[in-house]
C-alpha cells in the first residue's frame, strides 16, 4: 500500500510540481504559493477529502495516492465522475456553487495538499501567471468534461477501457512514470460505473485484450504490451504510439 510522501517537501522541491505548480513562476513566487499551501493531510483508504454538499472552502491536490469522485442518486446509486492521480488538482467545480458538488474519497492510503480558495484569490491577483494557471486548469478540466461524455457515446466496452486506459498512460507519462507499466488504484466495480459497463463486462474486456497480447494483468498491476494497437482500438488520432 502506497504511504504518504514526507510532508516537509515544499513545492519548490516536490517531484510533482511540473504538474500542479505554474513552470512560469519565479522561485520567489513559488515560496509565496508554497507558505499558503496545507500540505500533506493524510487520508486513509475510503475516507472523504470532502463530501457532497459541504460547505467549499479549498482547492485540493493529490500528492500522493489516488481520490475518485462520485455522486450519488435519489435511489442512492452511486455514480464514479472521476479519478485524481498525483499532481491532479480536484474540487474546481465547487467554486460556482460555494459548496462541494460530489464526494472526493482515497482509492487507497493517500495524501492531499490544501490550498484554501480565498488565499488562492488573494494570490491570483499578485501573481498573474497563477491566475493564468487556475483559467488553464478550469479549461481542462472542461475539455475532461467533455471528453468523457464522447467516451461514453462509444458503442463498444472494448473502445471504452481502452480510452480510459491510454488516458491513464498519458497521465503517468506526465508524471515522468512508465506511460506502459502501472498500478490500477480503482477497482474494476468502480472501472464500470465511470465508463457505464457492467464490472461482469469490465472483466471480460480485459481478459480478451490479455489474450490478443495487448495488455498483461495482474490484479491491480497492468503492463501494456503493445500501446499502438491499445490506440487503434481507442481511435486515439493523437497517441504517438498509434499504429
Amino acid at each position: 500500500m502506497n504511504k504518504p510522501q514526507n510532508h516537509t517537501v515544499t513545492c519548490h522541491a516536490c517531484s510533482l510540481n511540473v504538474i500542479c505548480v505554474p513552470q512560469s513562476l519565479t522561485p520567489e513566487e513559488i515560496d509565496l504559493v508554497d507558505s499558503k499551501v496545507q500540505r500533506g493531510r493524510a487520508v486513509q483508504r475510503n475516507k472523504h477529502v470532502f463530501e457532497d454538499g459541504q460547505k467549499f472552502t479549498s482547492l485540493y491536490a493529490v500528492r500522493s495516492g489516488a481520490i475518485k469522485a462520485y455522486s450519488v442518486d435519489q435511489n442512492g446509486e452511486e455514480q464514479v465522475i472521476g479519478f485524481y492521480l498525483p499532481g491532479e488538482l480536484f474540487g474546481l467545480d465547487a467554486i460556482h456553487n460555494d459548496a462541494y458538488v460530489c464526494s472526493a474519497k482515497a482509492l487507497e492510503t493517500s495524501a492531499v495538499c490544501e490550498l484554501p480558495y480565498t488565499q488562492v484569490t488573494e494570490l491570483s491577483a499578485k501573481i498573474h501567471n497563477l491566475q493564468a494557471h487556475m483559467y488553464k486548469t478550469l479549461s481542462k478540466e472542461i475539455n475532461t468534461d467533455q471528453q468523457f461524455h464522447r467516451l461514453l457515446s462509444k458503442k463498444t466496452a472494448e473502445e471504452r477501457i481502452s480510452t480510459f486506459l491510454q488516458n491513464l498512460s498519458e497521465r503517468y507519462q506526465r508524471r515522468k512514470l512508465s506511460p506502459t507499466s502501472f498500478r490500477l488504484p480503482m477497482s474494476r466495480t468502480d472501472i464500470g460505473n465511470y465508463l457505464g459497463l457492467a464490472v461482469e463486462t469490465v472483466s471480460r474486456v480485459f481478459t480478451r485484450l490479455q489474450q490478443n497480447g495487448i495488455l498483461k494483468v495482474d490484479g491491480k498491476e497492468l503492463q501494456i504490451l503493445d500501446l499502438g494497437k491499445l490506440c487503434d482500438i481507442a481511435h486515439s488520432e493523437g497517441c504517438e504510439f498509434r499504429s
